[in-house]
């Protein structure tokens, strides 16, 4: 499947989106706004949620809603997070999983959706490799390591169809992203499993997408679009800041809507993404554009509870720990318990 080429703009999306603002609004208690009026967002320095973040503040999305949007860039995904546990920032941005895992160990963190897209496997366009099985005996680089979810996705695919293990069929070689796309563009590398920027980096020099992970999901039984990326907060400190947390999501509908529907504003965007091309820049452009959730219903949460399962089945213990199901609240209701 192509990696989200298409320039149609998603606005079942941004419909869902606004009405889920709406329904933030309705629910938002009538305290009044914190005096300091300030959260802090923890990003990537060159990641998607920089791009968010610069389309709130640079707005006044944030404003607009009585609060201020500190965001502080991390070199990488786990110092987001230490830095969310540690007190030093407010909200991050991580999987459910992760979340999951938190609350079995008596930490109330919680998750609202920030995007659908997850990755795909890439190949380069002229390579003999045109099916799972074809990868046995190859080098292939799996971006973050042995517990990446699009990896695990993949494995419990192959074993669904022909009950190997693809960790026993290939040689798989871990490590950061950026790594990954420089290996297999000096071809030492036959594919790569990865996050869907880069892989959207590929696609636009040439490499085609062999499956991504919403195919393997949906062949997997998961029919469902299930946001597995989402903002991640303390439960706790939403609750007791609700107007500044209620105000942050809507200050994100307003950023998402305007990413959905406006070419103007990712040509403002593009010195923070880094694209060396137009084709890079498009890719990456509607790349983000596609993953944009457009619902989060009971049918997603229940596709989402399957998804654990098969992730659990494959990752074991040490993605999950020792917990047999999601975890009450992972999924945050913004509702008083």
């Amino acid at each position: 499947m192509p990696i989200a080429m298409s320039h149609t703009r998603p606005l079942g999306a941004v419909r869902w989106i606004l009405c889920a603002a709406l329904a933030l609004t309705l629910l938002a208690p009538s305290t009044p706004t914190l005096a300091d009026g300030t959260l802090r967002l923890a990003v990537l320095k060159f990641g998607t949620l920089s791009w968010e973040a610069d389309v709130i503040r640079h707005n006044g999305f944030d404003r607009a809603e009585g609060f201020s949007l500190e965001p502080s860039a991390f070199a990488g995904p786990q110092a987001t997070l230490v830095a969310l546990m540690g007190g030093n920032a407010d909200i991050a941005v991580t999987d459910w999983i992760w979340v999951s895992r938190q609350r079995d160990a008596g930490r109330p963190y919680s998750f609202v959706p920030y995007s659908t897209a997850i990755g795909a496997l890439m190949v380069p366009g002229g390579s003999d490799i045109g099916s799972l099985a074809d990868l046995a005996g190859h080098r292939i680089g799996v971006a973050g390591g042995p517990l990446d979810k699009n990896w695990l996705l993949l494995r419990a695919l192959a074993r669904q169809r022909s009950g190997l293990d693809l960790a026993n069929q290939v040689e798989p070689v871990y490590g950061a992203p950026p790594l990954l796309n420089a290996q297999i563009q000096q071809d030492r590398l036959d594919a790569v499993i990865t996050h869907w920027p880069y892989a959207a980096r590929l696609s636009a020099i040439g490499y085609r997408p062999l499956m991504d992970a919403r195919e393997a999901m949906s062949e997997l039984g998961i029919q469902a679009e299930v946001p597995m990326i989402g903002y991640v907060f303390n439960e706790d400190w939403a609750k007791s800041h609700r107007e500044t947390t209620d105000g942050f999501f809507r200050a994100v509908a307003r950023a998402k809507s305007r990413l959905a529907e406006s070419d103007a504003e990712w040509e403002r965007l593009r010195p923070l993404m880094r694209a060396k091309d137009e084709a890079t820049f498009i890719a990456l452009r509607e790349g983000y554009r596609a993953g944009i959730p457009k619902g989060w219903g009971a049918e997603e949460r229940v596709a989402a509870e399957r998804l654990f399962e098969i992730l659990r089945a494959t990752g074991g213990s040490a993605l999950v720990g020792h917990s047999e199901r999601l975890a009450p609240g992972t999924f945050w209701d913004g509702t008083p318990d």
